[in-house]
């Protein structure tokens, strides 16, 4: 069935049934988490918020309009908090922004462990993923592996990096720039 615009904000595919928000989001956790864990399953990989909440609705065979910032936040909170109880890792780690980055889902579980908001996700959850590897049967390269950040956000700090302006050293006599050896070449 086409659901129209008029039809409801949140859906059930089959029959166009109209679902409460609520129980949309109870619906779509446990899809989440299959998504996260078979994820987890593949050493260094990740989803995007985009894609998850693609999988989640077409699994879970409920659908809505509402714009993906406004719902899967909290479903992953859901994951987070019912990984947290059976002690697992973060799966929601896993779960990053189009540019790769660490999101909300993700920031999250670093308020639950009281660390500063300020702190850099990215170190944090590169360490969660890599614990997800493991926990949930991922292959393992010989050697055991390493925490990595995402290659966007690894080629993004290697280029920050890279652009660090170092400062200039002026030789005190002539007032040129003295070159790396550090003797300025036109005064001694």
């Amino acid at each position: 069935m086409t659901v129209t615009v008029d039809g409801p904000g949140t859906w059930r595919v089959g029959d166009g049934s109209a679902v409460e928000f609520i129980d949309a989001q109870a619906e779509w956790a446990p899809f989440a988490r299959e998504v996260l864990i078979e994820t987890a399953k593949k050493y260094h990989g990740f989803v995007t918020y985009k894609d998850l909440a693609e999988q989640v609705q077409l699994r879970s065979g409920v659908r809505t309009r509402s714009q993906m910032r406004n719902w899967l936040g909290s479903v992953l909170v859901i994951v987070a908090d019912e990984g947290s109880l059976k002690g697992e890792p973060a799966l929601t780690a896993l779960c990053v922004r189009t540019d790769e980055t660490a999101g909300e889902g993700f920031a999250h579980v670093v308020a639950l462990t009281g660390a500063e908001p300020s702190v850099d996700l990215e170190p944090l959850a590169a360490t969660e993923r890599m614990s997800c590897y493991r926990f949930f049967g991922a292959e393992i390269p010989t050697g055991g592996g390493h925490p990595a950040l995402t290659p966007r956000v690894a080629s993004a700090r290697k280029r920050a990096a890279a652009a660090i302006v170092r400062p200039v050293v002026v030789c005190a006599i002539c007032n040129m720039q003295v070159p790396a050896s550090g003797v300025c070449e036109n005064s001694h």
